[in-house]
This record gives structure tokens, C-alpha cells and sequence, in this order.
């Protein structure tokens, strides 16, 4: 890539080497080889208020300092991948939490990769369903392509690697694919491009 695109990947649980993070790293690593600069961002550490309980003028200032940290966090970054382990059918408190503490400003235009694990064999399907109308409503552009990970606490091994081909494969894939997309999407001579091209068509069914 000539241009260079920015991807954070974050990790919805507060666990400690959990799947969540072991199948983020992987997909942050593809998106790294596709030539994009990433950041694997752990939401323990960051002291987040609760959204609904405080304005800012309210909040204790070490919350204000670590909200304030956290989203610029998404300052010049041009693709975010988010990944959660399903809780009860949706997303992990956490995550939404920190989703909550965030807007337009933070997710307006960016191009969202989706990541869910689960314990059990059927996957994280309402979790990224959910991830999904999460994104379309602030705007951000959620790519087709997302990774559910069933009985995800037996895929990897204890130092983070995939123990399964075919699922690090879509790992893989899909930070490839958000890498690809940031790129389009920000790239302005692609854009240029296109404009150009588009305005030099006839129109077939004009005078």
C-alpha cells in the first residue's frame, strides 16, 4: 500500500489471554502484512466511566483522563476491529460500555471489522448481529465479512496460536480485508479516479 491506513483492534473482555485477544492479534497481524499500521487496544486498561451514569463535568477526573485517552485512541485511525465474546446473547458489557462512551466523532466513516467468540458450538451470531447495527448507526462502514469463532476456549493453544487452519484462515481474511477497504476508502487519487472515470461516461439513455 502507498497509502498508509491506521486499524485498532479492541478487545471486549477483560480477561487476560482469552480467545477474544488471541484471534484479534492474529487479524491485527494480516492487516499489518497488507502494509496497515495497528494497535491492539485492551479495554482493562482503561478505567472507563459507566456512559449512562455521568456528564463529564461529572465524572472523577481519573475517569475524565482515561475516557479522554481512550478516544484518542481513534484520532487518524482509518479502520477498527471489534471483537467480543458473547454474554448472554449480545455483546460483553465492556464493550458496549465503551462503545457507549463513544459517537460519530470516533466511528463516523471508518471501515468496522466484526470478531465474536463463544463457548458454545453455535457461535457469536447475535453478538456480531448486534456489533452490526451498533456500527450502521454510527455511520461506520461494517464490512461484509466477520469471523464467529464457536467453542472458542478450545481453538487456540496457551501461547495465543490458532490450533484450527481454516479459522485462523478467516482471521487472517479478515484483517486483510479491512486493511483493503481502509485503504480504498481513504485513498483520494482512487476517488479522484472514479469521479473522473464516471464523468467521462455518456449517458446511454440521455438526448
Amino acid at each position: 500500500m502507498d497509502i498508509k491506513v491506521r486499524i485498532i483492534g479492541i478487545v471486549g473482555s477483560a480477561s487476560k489471554n482469552g480467545a477474544t485477544e488471541f484471534a484479534m492479534k492474529i487479524i491485527l497481524d494480516a492487516a499489518n502484512k497488507m502494509g496497515a499500521t495497528t494497535e491492539l487496544i485492551h479495554l482493562r486498561d482503561y478505567d472507563l466511566p459507566i456512559a449512562v451514569r455521568y456528564s463529564k463535568d461529572e465524572m472523577p477526573e481519573r475517569q475524565k483522563q482515561a475516557l479522554e485517552k481512550f478516544q484518542s485512541k481513534f484520532l487518524n485511525t482509518e479502520g477498527i476491529i471489534l471483537g467480543s465474546p458473547e454474554y448472554h446473547g449480545s455483546m460483553s458489557g465492556v464493550l458496549k460500555n465503551a462503545i457507549d462512551n463513544l459517537g460519530f466523532d470516533q466511528f463516523k466513516g471508518k471501515i468496522i471489522g466484526l470478531l465474536g467468540v463463544s463457548g458454545g458450538e453455535m457461535g457469536a451470531t447475535n453478538t456480531l448481529n448486534h456489533l452490526r447495527l451498533v456500527g450502521r448507526n454510527l455511520h461506520a462502514w461494517v464490512i461484509p465479512k466477520q469471523v464467529s469463532i464457536g467453542k472458542a476456549r478450545d481453538k487456540f493453544d496457551s501461547e495465543g496460536n490458532c490450533l484450527d487452519d481454516k479459522i485462523e484462515g478467516r482471521l487472517r481474511e479478515l484483517g486483510e480485508e479491512v486493511a483493503k477497504f481502509s485503504f480504498l476508502h481513504n485513498s483520494k487519487k482512487i476517488s479522484e479516479f472514479v469521479d473522473l472515470w464516471m464523468g467521462s461516461q455518456e449517458n446511454p439513455g440521455g438526448d
